[in-house]
């Protein structure tokens, strides 16, 4: 019987216990290496994402001195909005260019420098080339904005991709060294961001982060302190 109870043990249930250390051994080494790689790929989805938020705000203050509060109103602002945009043609290193300008602008001498300018474009546009003037035009954001990014929607700016949770967003104007300031930021937390990976890596991933003081997932801007609009990943 006993010889039995250790061919058994030696042919059957040794071999199992192996497989499945095996098995533990080589699941501990490559569940930290996938979730690596999704959290990686996520990221640079998640990255782009709060880029084009930081582009519509900083656009935004330039139009309103300060910046948007939500998402929304970011949308809006791409879709209906108008912003200025400063034409310059020619250089004043050209000095026949110069001497054509001048020349054209004692002819309309009579006229404010807005309407001199304007006059200015529509004889560039008619053909005249060797002009020096820049002209100020008001343009559809949407017109000026992203218009050779064919991957981009507004309407997805609102969501954390692969989650569909809302993106944390927030604006205020501090008081800097007596100067009023405006500042936002935009946030996407890991936990959200990350639905569906390893819960318990990400929560290591969260205490990490804690203990290094640092904010737990993917941050644009700051309504703590000024940051030039910087992300929390460059």
């Amino acid at each position: 019987m006993g010889t039995i109870i250790k061919k058994v043990f030696t042919y059957l249930i040794l071999p199992v216990c192996i497989a499945g250390l095996v098995y533990l051994n080589v699941k501990s080494i490559s569940e930290p290496v996938q979730f690596k790689k999704h959290r990686e790929y996520r990221e640079s989805i998640a990255i782009q994402r709060l880029k084009d938020i930081r582009e519509l705000q900083v656009a935004f203050k330039n139009v309103n001195a300060r910046y948007a509060s939500t998402i929304d109103s970011l949308k809006m602002f791409y879709n209906e909005g108008k912003m200025q945009i400063v034409l310059q043609v020619g250089s004043k290193d050209d000095s026949l260019a110069m001497a054509n300008t001048d020349r054209i602008k004692r002819r309309y001498a009579g006229l404010k420098k807005e309407k001199l300018n304007q006059k200015l474009y529509e004889l560039y546009q008619a053909g005249e080339q060797n002009l020096v003037f820049e002209v100020t035009s008001e343009v559809p954001v949407r017109d000026t904005l992203f218009t050779h990014r064919t991957d981009f929607c507004v309407d997805s700016l609102a969501f954390i991709p692969f989650s569909g949770d809302s993106v944390i967003m927030a604006s205020t104007i501090k008081k800097v060294s007596g100067v009023n300031v405006p500042l936002f930021e935009a946030s996407m937390p890991f936990k959200s961001l990350l639905k569906g990976l390893d819960n318990q890596l990400r929560i290591n991933l969260d205490a990490e982060r804690e203990d290094q003081g640092r904010y737990k997932g993917l941050q644009v801007g700051s309504i703590e302190q000024p940051n030039n609009n910087a992300g929390n990943w460059e």
